[in-house]
């Protein structure tokens, strides 16, 4: 009986330590990053269609949330004349369809929230014809003057 008693025993001690030993845990999900980095090198030169001589020069970067499709970014310029005062900020997409390409002009869609540098925003959520179009370089940074009203400093948004 102490036998078949010591038997059982260790038959249940043995299957619970292998039911134990069989739960561990799962192996961590491994995800894919859904943020893309974005950057523009603004100057005169780069200002479209026509380049402007403005001495100041700038930078933009971004960084996209795919999932949530929000861009968040920092845009930062300087180097305008104390005769400048800068009136306008903000991203333009240009119509992929456009002839001039990356090199055209397209109507402002994202606007800076302040026009002191550095300009730090967010975006709304973009839609995914927007998040495509800045994937393929159909985005450009653009701050205004009021010396150059068209335009001061430009630069194209590319993926990183």
């Amino acid at each position: 009986m102490k036998n078949k008693t010591a038997l059982l025993s260790m038959s249940a001690l043995l299957a619970l330590g292998l039911t134990f030993t069989s739960c561990k845990k799962d192996d961590p999900v491994v995800t894919t990053p859904t943020t893309t980095r974005f950057t523009a090198t603004l100057n005169g030169i780069n200002e479209k269609p026509t380049s402007t001589t403005s001495p100041a020069t700038g930078t933009f970067v971004g960084n996209l949330d795919e999932a949530s499709r929000v861009l968040s970014y920092t845009v930062t310029y300087s180097g305008f004349p104390t005769s400048s005062t800068v009136t306008m900020g903000h991203l333009h997409r240009v119509a992929t369809g456009d002839a001039a390409g990356v090199n055209g002009v397209g109507s402002p869609e994202i606007f800076f929230p302040s026009l002191t540098s550095p300009i730090i925003g967010t975006s709304s959520t973009l839609t995914q014809a927007k998040v495509d179009s800045m994937k393929n370089g159909f985005y450009y940074a653009n701050i205004h003057t009021n010396n150059y009203p068209n335009g001061a400093i430009r630069g194209n948004v590319t993926r990183q």
